[in-house]
C-alpha cells in the first residue's frame, strides 16, 4: 500500500535532516583527529577546570551574536522566538566545518523555518549577522596590530581589507540595495518593505553586542593558556588576546577553508607566539587544544540544543 503524500514528505524530510548530520559530524570528525593528534604529538599538561572554563566562555562569546541574529529577524519582520533563534544559531556554527560554509545557511534558515519566516529573509540575514561579527572583529584588531604588531603589515592590511569589505554591506542602505539586487523580496512588495526594517539602532545595538562577544573569546583564549601553564595577564593584556582571536577566526572565516583550518593556526603562530616569548610551538598547541575545545563546546551544546525539542517541542 502507497503512503500518503504527507506522510512521504515527513520521511523524505527527515532522511535529509539525518544525512545532514552524518555528513556534518563527519567533517566535525576529520577537523576534532587533525587538532587532537597534533596534542598527541606534542604533550603538555592540561588543566581541565581552566579548559572547560574556555569552552563556556567561548559559548557566552556566542550569546551575543546570537541575540544581535534575533534582533536582525525581528527588525525585517521575522515571527521568530528567542529560543527558536539561539537554537538555530548555535547548532549552525557545525556548518563551518563542512567546505563552502553554506551549510552554516542551510541549518540556521531550515532551523527557524515556517510559515512565520521567510526564507529568503532568513538567509539575508545570516550574512548580515555573519559579515557583521567579522567586520567588528577586524575593527577591534585595527589598533592592536597597528601598535604591537606594527613589523607585520600583512595582518594590518588583511584586517583593515576585511573590516571595509565586510563593513560596508552591513550598512542598513547597502544591505537593503544589495538585498533586492540580489532578488530577495522580488515577488513580494511585503519582503521588499521588510528589508527596510534593518536600521542604524539594531547595527549599532549589533556592534554593542559584538564587541562583548569578541572581549568574551578573548578571555576564552586567557583561559586556555592558563589551562596550559603559560604566564597569562587578564587585566594587562585583554586587548591582546582579544585582537589575536578576532584576526585569527577572521582570517579563518575568509580563508574559506572548513573551520578555518590551517588558517587559523598560521595566525595564531604570527601572533601569539611573541606574546609566548618567540615560542611558535606553544602557540600552535594552544591554537590546537583552542580549537579542540570549542569544537566540543560546539557538539555539547548543539546536542543538548537539537535534543531538547524532543523533550519540550512547545519551546
Amino acid at each position: 500500500m502507497a503512503l500518503p503524500d504527507s506522510t512521504l514528505r515527513r520521511w523524505i524530510v527527515l532522511a535529509v535532516k539525518l544525512l545532514i548530520v552524518a555528513v556534518v559530524l563527519w567533517l566535525v570528525r576529520g577537523t576534532m583527529k587533525q587538532s587532537w593528534n597534533y596534542l598527541v604529538e606534542h604533550p603538555r599538561s592540561l588543566s581541565p577546570n581552566w579548559l572547560a572554563l574556555s569552552g563556556g566562555l567561548y559559548l557566552l562569546a556566542l550569546l551575543p551574536e546570537g541575540l544581535f541574529w534575533h534582533w536582525t529577524l525581528k527588525a525585517l519582520g521575522q515571527d521568530v522566538g528567542l529560543f527558536e533563534t539561539l537554537r538555530a544559531y548555535y547548532i549552525g556554527h557545525l556548518g563551518k566545518y563542512v567546505p563552502g560554509k553554506a551549510m552554516v545557511v542551510v541549518l540556521r534558515t531550515g532551523l527557524i523555518h515556517s510559515h512565520r519566516v521567510d526564507t529568503s529573509i532568513a538567509v539575508a540575514s545570516v550574512f548580515l549577522e555573519t559579515l557583521t561579527m567579522m567586520a567588528v572583529g577586524a575593527c577591534i584588531a585595527v589598533p592592536v596590530l597597528a601598535i604591537w604588531f606594527s613589523h607585520n603589515p600583512a595582518f594590518i592590511a588583511a584586517a583593515v581589507a576585511t573590516a571595509i569589505i565586510a563593513g560596508l554591506p552591513t550598512l542598513p542602505p547597502v544591505f537593503s540595495r544589495l538585498a533586492r539586487l540580489l532578488g530577495v523580496g522580488r515577488s513580494s512588495p511585503a519582503v521588499a518593505q521588510k528589508l527596510a526594517g534593518f536600521d542604524y539602532r539594531t547595527l549599532i545595538c549589533g556592534w554593542t553586542a559584538m564587541v562583548a562577544g569578541w572581549v568574551l573569546m578573548g578571555t576564552s583564549l586567557w583561559a586556555m593558556l592558563r589551562g596550559l601553564g603559560c604566564e597569562a595577564d587578564l587585566a594587562q593584556s585583554w586587548y591582546l588576546y582579544t585582537a589575536i582571536v578576532a584576526m585569527a577566526v577572521v582570517v579563518g572565516f575568509a580563508s574559506m577553508i572548513p573551520g578555518g583550518l590551517f588558517a587559523r593556526e598560521a595566525v595564531f603562530t604570527g601572533l601569539l607566539a611573541p606574546v609566548l616569548g618567540g615560542d611558535a610551538s606553544a602557540a600552535l598547541i594552544v591554537a590546537a587544544a583552542l580549537r579542540l575545545t570549542w569544537l566540543v563546546a560546539e557538539l555539547l551544546i548543539s546536542a543538548i540544543l537539537y535534543s531538547i525539542r524532543w523533550v519540550f517541542p512547545k519551546l
